[in-house]
């Protein structure tokens, strides 16, 4: 059955694109109300009041998540909105993934295209779910009333038991499903106070745990077709190369490949499993076109990139007169700050199962940006959007990686799938190297900082110079999203620093598209870098001061009390105002850095263990979050120890290189994750708060670098202003 989706028109894109990356709240979204159905077959849903909610006469809620579940807790935490609104026992909820339909299943801060990213699957969803929620129970009741002939006002439900104490009669949600099913939808609802939750704010078991956990969860590469043939690709070493010859008999050779078909990035090999198809793919002799190849070095990017920044840029702050502060200042403080193209490594490399026939085209994978990739899909197909049917299974990390608006494995699939004339269905394979050295990466990037103090030591001026790629450049977004020059992204973090400098101006060099590595956002996009920078800087600008870090960041936000709040929280449960117990060797230190992104203030202190060889060990990470109201505070501290983990392996050693235009690594061997034994103690603090619930997938990445190497600075002295920090204690 397909569903018939409105026209998403390009505003739409750019607001879905603003969403995913800043987190920015866009007026005019909606979502359409589905009226009640009435069918039941052994079980399935006898009452669907709206997109969100299925109840059927076994008992089951199902709950339909829009969001994608990529290991960071959507589906536990939209299910806990649905399950608190409606008073259903946890135990009798689950969880399916919602098709791709942008009327009925938009991200509510994307406008009308649906997607995940930007942190905003429980912000868009907070309001939303619930009501789903309370509808749903308000026809119960009714139904209740209706056969029990009471008062709506005496039914009451607990742990998905309706009752009704007079009388003394109950009844379960799939005795009245079909009941209810007959019941008017509710025009409007009454929501919860807070202080009557029974699951919001509380622990409850994640509904993806068990599935995963047991090998019963469907991820892309568990899904297996009629006829299905597996591709794998032959990708250019170069970004820009092309296919210039191929000679395809050691592949066909290799007993099982069955297809070998030239598509605009590479060729593909096809066989019936994943390694015969590899084994061909390896067998291949591909010449390479590299005429229109990109051949620079990371050291080539960075030499010119400072020389960009040697020059103005485009303004994206202005307050007072930097310049003119700075100008004759012999005293002023300047500081570069370097940070290397990173590749997202998810655990679960790129993949893709598509068939097409004269119905459209289906796919599943796991689904990041469902409008984008129909949209695109579509287009290559020459179908209508709504002949795209998106199945959306569970995705094994992605952290951006999925939501690329040039749908380039999805396309590439379609390719192949068209080259074949679409006569079996076929998955797609990248294997972690295919990744690596042929996809999409967190750009590169060089900020050139200098400040002034005043004679008490706070900084009267602030210059910030950022050199780096568009991740919009060339896509949907940039027409709405670069304005005046300034890619949104590449300055957010930094265009809103909170610290009280009356003197700040920022300033952006978006590079030339000659450098032709594919960029993309990557977990906490433009705060990867400028919350480094800055943080870093402002450390060195307190410790110039003969300050206080934490003292010095707190006199400075008296405009910003979250910011302030988690702050002072990280920094009480760390002890800031007592000293470290001395090493048994070596010397040891902390430091502490603070970062709003996607509406979420995090602050993090860290403790360091320096050897005298330079080695070191990250002791203790205290985390102090301020997210609106917790939904489900288990999930907010996994969300944060894992950016915590995430930004840390990033931080030690990740780094994409190039070296005349091929990437240097190729797996976890060269660009390492971060390991068990690396992992240290973290203490997450969650504020109490009454606002709406902000974002907890991304916030938690940005602060942990520039905290460890301001601990670093504690211990041994000694700045690190270039990530990743390697050997460079040791040299």
């Amino acid at each position: 059955m397909t569903t018939r989706i409105e026209n998403v028109s390009r505003r739409d894109f750019l607001k879905a694109g603003a969403g995913l990356t800043l987190g920015l709240v866009l007026p005019g979204a909606h979502s359409a109300r589905a009226a009640a159905v009435t069918e039941a077959h052994d079980g399935e849903a006898a009452f669907a009041p709206n997109a969100f909610v299925r109840i059927g006469t076994d008992n089951r809620v199902t709950v339909i998540a829009k969001h994608l579940e990529m290991g960071q807790g959507t589906y536990t935490g939209l299910a806990t909105l649905v399950a608190e609104e409606l008073d259903a026992d946890w135990a009798q909820v689950a969880v399916e993934g919602a098709p791709a339909d942008a009327k009925r299943y938009n991200n509510l801060l994307f406008g009308t295209a649906q997607g995940t990213g930007g942190s905003t699957a429980i912000a868009n969803s907070f309001e939303q779910m619930r009501q789903a929620g309370a509808s749903a129970r308000a026809m119960l009741v009714q139904a209740a009333a209706a056969r029990w002939k009471v008062p709506a006002g005496e039914i009451r439900i607990k742990s998905g038991v309706v009752s009704h104490a007079k009388s003394g009669r109950k009844a379960s949600f799939g005795e009245l499903s079909e009941a209810a099913a007959k019941q008017p939808v509710p025009q409007e609802v009454r929501l919860k106070d807070p202080k009557d939750f029974t699951l919001i704010g509380r622990h409850v078991p994640r509904k993806d745990s068990v599935v995963k956990t047991t090998g019963r969860a469907q991820f892309t590469q568990d899904v297996k077709l009629p006829g299905m043939l597996v591709a794998v690709v032959a990708h250019p070493p170069r970004f820009g190369a092309t296919v210039r010859t191929v000679d395809e008999r050691a592949a066909r050779a290799v007993a099982g490949v069955l297809r070998v078909v030239t598509i605009p990035r590479g060729v593909a090999v096809l066989a019936h499993d994943y390694w015969t198809a590899k084994k061909g793919r390896d067998a291949l002799q591909v010449e390479w076109d590299d005429s229109a190849a990109y051949r620079g070095s990371s050291e080539q990017i960075f030499a010119d990139y400072r020389q960009l920044a040697a020059t103005p840029g485009v303004v994206a702050r202005r307050d007072g007169d930097a310049d003119k502060a700075l100008a004759g200042d012999t005293n002023a403080l300047e500081a570069e700050y370097t940070l290397p193209y990173l590749a997202h490594a998810p655990m679960e490399p790129l993949n893709c199962v598509m068939r097409v026939d004269a119905q459209g085209c289906e796919v599943w994978n796991g689904e990041q940006l469902q409008t984008s990739d129909q949209y695109n899909l579509a287009s290559f197909f020459n179908l209508r959007p709504e002949q795209v049917k998106l199945n959306m299974l569970f995705a094994g990390g992605s952290f951006g990686r999925r939501a690329n608006p040039a749908a380039d494995y999805l396309l590439e699939t379609a390719q192949i799938v068209k080259a074949i004339r679409g006569e079996a269905p076929v998955k797609l394979v990248w294997s972690r190297e295919d990744d690596m050295r042929a996809g999409y990466y967190r750009p590169l990037y060089l900020h050139r900082l200098r400040a002034a103090l005043d004679a008490q030591g706070k900084p009267l001026a602030w210059s910030q110079r950022i050199v780096g790629q568009s991740i919009l450049a060339g896509t949907p977004f940039e027409s709405g999203m670069v304005k005046d020059g300034v890619d949104a992204t590449s300055v957010e973090g930094a265009a809103n620093l909170p610290y009280a400098i009356p003197n700040l101006q920022v300033e952006l060099h978006t590079t030339s598209k000659d450098v032709k590595v594919p960029v993309l956002w990557w977990r906490s996009v433009g705060s990867t870098h400028t919350a480094f920078a800055a943080e870093v800087f402002l450390d060195e600008l307190a410790t110039a001061a003969g300050a206080d870090p934490v003292a010095y960041r707190l006199d400075l936000l008296g405009a910003h009390p979250r910011h302030a709040g988690v702050l002072k929280l990280a920094a009480d449960k760390a002890g800031w105002s007592k000293p470290l117990a001395p090493a048994k060797t070596g010397t040891r230190g902390r430091g502490v850095a603070v970062h709003e992104s996607f509406r979420s203030y995090v602050a993090q202190v860290v403790e360091v263990t320096v050897a005298p060889d330079g080695s070191f060990k990250v002791d203790r990470v205290v985390c102090a979050v301020d997210c609106g109201i917790a939904v489900n505070p288990d999930v907010i501290r996994a969300q944060m120890e894992g950016g915590i983990g995430f930004g840390l392996a990033a931080a030690l050693a990740g780094a994409i290189t190039l070296k005349d235009g091929v990437v240097e690594q190729s797996n976890f061997h060269d660009y390492p994750i971060l390991r068990i034994d690396q992992m240290p103690n973290v203490e997450v603090h969650i504020v109490p708060s009454a606002e709406k619930p902000t974002g907890v997938g991304e916030p938690g990445v940005p602060p942990i670098a520039p905290a460890l190497v301001n601990a670093l600075f504690a211990a041994t002295g000694k700045r690190i202003r270039t990530l990743p920090i390697g050997e460079q204690l040791k040299a």
